[in-house]
């Protein structure tokens, strides 16, 4: 035996073997979703087309609605290729979003207890379903709203139409004062409609995002109901910020993200019900009970 062969360097051997394959496991994992979401980018990249005819399908609807030709335009040679780059990598992200999951999944469940996982993985199938939900609202039902709301400012200009179709300008506009008109192009259009699709994909996070911090213990329903004027604020702000300036549009923003904050609540109750449940079942949990009903007593 060598003098390095000593038995505290064999301990400290032991000790980091298992930090050494966790950061192994670690890397397999990671690599194995970085080829999934390529692979998913690729597949998506060859349908990013048809992607991008829906995704700008709310402004042609508000274009035909005002009777003008529902057309977009490219301010650069290179403009399409990276607006379909774009379009594959979020909507590739999406795709390979379940097989990434299980990935960091199968790395974390080895260290929870057998009641944290069965606690855990629900949230895991509610995740993506609330994003899918939140990102379909903003699609169908924001995205149009703010595209009539804002393209309501420009003006279609008979004369213009007439020049870019080389005919001669009508007598009746020669004279006329300049107006504008909506020009759109594909990359300013599809980032406002994807910032509403992420924005309110995050939105719907709220219900998964309160309940897991209400099982580690961040918050409380009687936090929450206490903050509930504040969060009505936060959300009316909210609404204000990522909607036209218009009453309607408002109102359903607010309307949802709160009633998601009020089902926050309620699930919150349940956490804290089961938990209250397991400690009573222990025999540990009359004092907490107690400073609990006391704590949310009227002062």
């Amino acid at each position: 035996m060598s003098a390095d062969d000593t038995p505290e360097t064999d301990e400290i051997e032991d000790s980091s073997a298992p930090l050494v394959e966790h950061l192994a496991e670690l890397r397999t994992r990671l690599i194995h979703s970085v080829l999934a979401f390529v692979v998913a980018m690729l597949i998506c990249f060859t349908v990013a087309n048809p992607i991008l005819d829906i995704l700008v399908e709310p402004i042609a609807q508000v274009l035909r609605a005002r009777g003008e030709n529902p057309q977009l335009i490219f301010t650069a040679p290179q403009e399409k290729f990276f607006v379909l780059v774009r379009i594959s990598m979020v909507f590739g992200l999406g795709l390979s979003f379940p097989y990434i999951g299980f990935q960091m999944w199968r790395f974390v469940a080895p260290g929870l207890y057998r009641s944290e996982r069965a606690a855990f993985l629900p949230f895991l199938i509610a995740s993506p379903a609330l994003f899918l939900a939140g990102a379909a609202f903003a699609h169908l039902v924001v995205t149009p709203m703010a595209m009539n709301f804002f393209i309501g400012f420009s003006d279609a200009v008979p004369a213009l139409a007439a020049i870019l179709s080389g005919q001669d300008m009508p007598a009746d506009v020669q004279n006329a004062e300049l107006r504008t008109v909506f020009l759109g192009s594909v990359r300013e259009s599809l980032d406002l409609s994807l910032k509403f699709i992420i924005a309110f994909g995050l939105c719907f996070q709220l219900p998964v995002l309160l309940t897991l911090m209400g099982q580690a213990g961040l918050v409380s329903v009687a936090g929450l109901r206490h903050m509930r004027k504040y969060a009505i604020v936060g959300i009316l702000t909210l609404a204000a910020v990522l909607t036209p300036p218009d009453v309607v549009s408002q109102v359903i923003l607010f309307t949802v993200v709160y009633g998601l904050y009020e089902i926050s609540i309620l699930l919150v109750v349940r956490v804290e019900r089961r938990r209250k449940e397991a400690l009573r079942a222990a025999g540990l949990d009359d004092d907490d009970e107690d400073e609990d009903e006391a704590a949310e007593a009227p002062k």
